[in-house]
């Protein structure tokens, strides 16, 4: 075995053949990678579920588990998705090549496998696994800053969940796009992280706000979008960042927008935002009940505030479809 240079990233190797095992393995350590080695599919599964693996080389053809199956569950699995997969094989049938593709293989090396197609495929993935890692980092910095903003006010407790789960739903309810339901969610939870601009004094306010307090508090919508803007994954949360507080008749704001100016999912989030104020209390006054809150909801609607539409089908959704709302929750997919 060749001496180990500083380590860079591990390998997961996952081949019945001890030879094979051997080769790769000798050419990925000599490049300074950690490599774990396991000889079939079941080893190689728990290996990605429980260990620290930044890229694996599955053959495709192993005892109890195929490279296929291996790859598959991996790709179905948020917490290991992300982790690149190359399939190891001897077969060359555009079937089998299209299996591999609909198993979530990020790419293919032929065996017998050559050093340096294999050194310059594995530098190719890592290389765009950092740039995901840094990506799932900044978005989970941004959604920790969301949840501490929400954890001052105890009265908000769950609050960006809630939403979450609510509007991804009402989403999915209106047939929109998967992009824009992901939206959704990511925006239930981040579409106030502008307030960490605006001071705990006025922030936490007991009592109403007087129009200085009230012009630095309108400001916050713009301030998440900025927060937001440098995440290109973020591109259709942005939209509803900015005008979750419009109004249909024009009076809302950060830019007065009316109607359908107003983006869908930015009514969307509106609806289950408001939604949620009503039924959580507050040091001012008690929750309403589900019943009371639709009523002025709809009441409010009819002054040219919201959706009426959109205010009927979230009222439909939490009647008939509550056991769907309850299974979307936030962490299933950022």
């Amino acid at each position: 075995m060749l001496t180990a240079a500083p380590c860079k990233a591990t390998i997961l190797v996952a081949d019945d053949s001890e030879r094979n095992r051997e080769l790769l393995s000798d050419i990925l350590i000599a490049e300074g990678y950690k490599v774990v080695c396991v000889e079939d599919g079941e080893r190689a599964l728990w290996e990605l579920m429980n260990g620290s693996v930044d890229l694996a080389l599955l053959d495709v053809v192993m005892p109890g588990k195929s490279g296929f199956e291996v790859c598959e569950t991996v790709k179905c699995n948020p917490e290991t998705r992300l982790i690149p997969v190359v399939l190891v094989t001897g077969l060359s049938s555009i079937d089998e090549r299209i299996r591999g593709i609909r198993s979530g293989a990020d790419d293919f090396l032929n065996k017998p496998v050559n050093c340096q197609e294999l050194l310059a495929r594995t530098r190719s993935l890592l290389r765009l696994k950092e740039y995901t890692d840094e990506l799932e980092n900044a978005e989970t910095v941004l959604f920790s800053l969301a949840l501490s903003i929400e954890a001052k006010d105890p009265y908000t407790k769950g609050h960006c969940d809630r939403l979450s789960s609510y509007s991804e739903a009402l989403g999915r309810r209106l047939g929109l796009a998967h992009e824009e339901c992901v939206a959704l969610r990511r925006a239930g939870v981040v579409h106030d992280v502008g307030k960490i601009g605006v001071p705990e004094h006025v922030l936490l306010k007991k009592g109403p706000l007087d129009e200085k307090e009230w012009a630095i508090m309108k400001l916050h919508p713009v301030t998440g979008e900025r927060i937001c803007s440098p995440l290109r994954s973020f591109r259709l949360v942005l939209p509803i960042i900015r005008h979750h507080h419009e109004k249909l008749d024009g009076s809302g704001y950060p830019d007065g927008l009316k109607g359908e100016e107003i983006p869908l999912t930015a009514r969307i989030l509106q609806v289950t935002d408001i939604y949620d104020a009503l039924i959580t209390e507050r040091p001012y006054r008690k929750a309403f009940s589900h019943e009371d809150a639709m009523r002025i909801m709809f009441e409010e609607a009819k002054r040219g505030w919201w959706d009426s539409g959109l205010i009927g089908e979230f009222e439909a959704l939490l009647c008939w479809q509550q056991p769907a709302v309850e299974a979307v929750h936030v962490v299933h997919a950022f």
